[in-house]
């Protein structure tokens, strides 16, 4: 579904990204991994072409440079960490936003357009909460609303940014349990960056961990998420022990350096 060959992104005078390669097949769940400032966030911009790259990215067979804007909305949706949102905009008519690469220029959304933005709203529990100003919602309730926009593009692809920073723990096991669903219910191809090394290994079908913007490690989560790995690109003193279904469980060690 999506595949990148020699990806490097230049910011200013610094490469964030260098040289990254990596393959998401159709219906796969990828944690993207690693310390602040790895290149997490510049790698899913890249892959929506948000930032300029080198290298080559393709969505199905595709080269996304030659995709419109357009194109590339119905085979990517994107959900970012900090997005502007119109604080005067109704969590309905933001969500609905989704729905823009399916309406003709100069056109109006069809029933259609409205009858999948309300029930995406219903699945992420915001549908008591439609007709609110978005500068009136706190943290997390923000946080849902972005990702119901993305998943009111109904894209095969769904790249998420931190989805559940701003989260409390129910909201974010059931936006998490959720986005698993649509993938196996929808074959929904996903690629997340997680900081919770051990959500990511519970959710994630394999992780791809990124440091000083190159790739140091990519696989199933118990062969990323080891002892050595951790410790040496997070800085971290850890165990790693299996948990109920087999996953690796990260625990901190106090005393560590």
């Amino acid at each position: 579904m999506i595949s990148a060959h020699g990806l490097s992104v230049r910011l200013g005078e610094r490469d964030v990204l260098d040289g990254v390669s990596f393959e998401v097949r159709q219906g796969e769940w990828v944690g993207v991994i690693g310390p602040n400032g790895a290149g997490k966030s510049t790698l899913l911009k890249a892959l929506m072409g948000l930032v300029a790259h080198r290298g080559e990215i393709l969505l199905g067979s595709r080269p996304s440079r030659e995709l419109k804007p357009r194109q590339r909305a119905r085979l990517l949706a994107y959900a970012p960490q900090t997005p502007a949102l119109p604080p005067d905009m109704t969590v309905f008519d933001y969500a609905l936003l989704g729905r823009t690469p399916y309406i003709p220029y100069l056109g109006r959304e069809s029933r259609h357009d409205r009858e999948v933005t309300g029930s995406v709203l219903e699945r992420l529990d915001l549908t008591a909460l439609a007709g609110r100003r978005v500068g009136e919602l706190s943290g997390g309730e923000r946080q849902r609303v972005v990702l119901a926009r993305a998943l009111a593009q109904e894209a095969p692809a769904l790249l998420l940014d931190e989805p559940t920073t701003a989260l409390d723990l129910g909201h974010q096991q059931q936006v998490l349990e959720l986005v698993d669903r649509l993938r196996r219910t929808d074959g929904l191809t996903v690629v997340t960056t997680l900081h919770d090394l051990t959500v990511a290994g519970l959710y994630a079908d394999s992780l791809l961990l990124l440091t000083g913007g190159r790739a140091a490690a990519a696989g199933e989560p118990a062969r990323v998420l080891t002892e050595e790995l951790v410790g040496r690109h997070f800085d971290a003193h850890v165990k790693i022990e299996p948990g109920p279904d087999g996953r690796p469980v990260v625990h901190l060690v106090r005393g560590g350096p």
